[in-house]
């Protein structure tokens, strides 16, 4: 080159050099996985972040809880709090129920009745706080808001229609339970205003994924609140019948099993993104749509020859809720089985 001038550009190659490809979040997010998981089977050290996140890339995702330490100080005394008080309600509870039980003139059979159903919405609201806490999911949080209301609700009413005697028994029950509600409706509301981080943590960057998560908690979720509804409409039925016929008590022991099979469909369904029992699930409502259609119409006609509206009434709501449940799990249904195999369920899966 001339002294002075600046030197030439060199010669490019023909062959361009590869760009560096950016990996899609999915792909690249479950390589790693399973990268993490190959090194800890040939015994390699790993720090605990790496072993943790080996671990919950084997649960599937809409399984997958926090670890006790990421929690916060403040909630976990509001979760051994809430857990606690909720077993101190359901042994006073149960006591209650075993009182009634053995004493008839203690209580009416109005009050057994929502005694059976605050016992079943106390075992539920069990599950959904500690599903709520542990995963960060904003529906069984509210899902557990909405069973304390109504347990608040039902206590209200239970102790404003029963006699001296049973108010007696009852009360201490009634104290608890509407203390301990507003402090559960407070706390948990707070909760819920927490920003989500599992939703990001198990689906990655992607929105697609953030959704498909949210629809596969979604349909897990109603699932659950469809069995629940669904025994405390066959409490409803059996304390409400003072004399059934051995068809309907046939029909419903068929109905509990039944219920509970299709719940156990559901999940499975869900948590294996599995088409064909998601269809097996559908046909499995079809009885149960029925047969709320035909419960609706026999308890609307008995209405008109008995002078008691008390237990039919409730009736017909669970009947109405429990048709709105399946026609919301349905829709998601719908939706979820469209983002089937695109790559959540995989995330998980070594």
């Amino acid at each position: 080159s001339v002294v002075g001038q600046p030197a030439a550009p060199e010669p490019r190659s023909s062959v361009s050099e590869p760009e560096a490809e950016t990996p899609e979040s999915d792909s690249y997010a479950m390589w790693t996985g399973e990268q993490i998981c190959l090194l800890h089977q040939h015994k390699l050290p790993l720090s605990p972040s790496l072993l943790t996140t080996c671990f919950r890339l084997s649960v599937p995702s809409v399984l997958q809880i926090k670890s006790w330490s990421e929690l916060s100080a403040l909630v976990k005394t509001y979760f051994c709090f809430t857990i606690v008080s909720l077993l101190v309600l359901l042994s006073l509870t149960v006591s209650s129920i075993y009182k009634q039980h053995k004493d008839t003139d203690v209580s009416d059979e109005d009050n057994f009745t929502v005694s059976l159903i605050q016992l079943v919405g106390i075992l539920f609201c069990i599950y959904y706080i500690s599903r709520g806490v542990l995963q960060e999911n904003r529906q069984e949080l509210v899902a557990f808001v909405l069973s304390v209301l109504v347990v608040m609700i039902r206590s209200v009413v239970n102790f404003s229609v029963v006699g001296s005697k049973g108010k007696q028994e009852v009360l201490a029950r009634f104290v608890c339970i509407m203390c301990l509600g507003v402090i559960h409706v407070l706390c948990t509301t707070v909760l819920i205003q927490r920003p989500n981080m599992m939703a990001f943590r198990v689906g990655g960057a992607l929105e697609s994924m953030q959704e498909q998560y949210f629809l596969l908690n979604l349909c897990f979720s109603m699932v659950t609140f469809d069995l629940q509804a669904q025994l405390c409409l066959c409490i409803l039925i059996t304390t409400s019948a003072s004399a059934m016929s051995a068809a309907n008590s046939i029909i419903l022991g068929v109905g509990v099993f039944w219920a509970f099979a299709t719940a156990v469909v559901g999940a499975v369904a869900v948590l294996k993104e599995a088409k064909v029992l998601v269809w097996v699930f559908m046909v499995q409502n079809l009885p149960e749509v029925a047969f709320f259609i035909y419960l609706l119409y026999s308890v609307i006609e008995k209405w008109f020859h008995d002078q008691t509206y008390t237990l039919e009434a409730a009736t017909v709501t669970g009947a109405l809720i429990s048709l709105l449940i399946k026609g919301v799990l349905l829709w998601s249904l719908i939706r979820l089985v469209q983002s089937f195999g695109q790559g959540l369920r995989e995330r998980s899966e070594l």
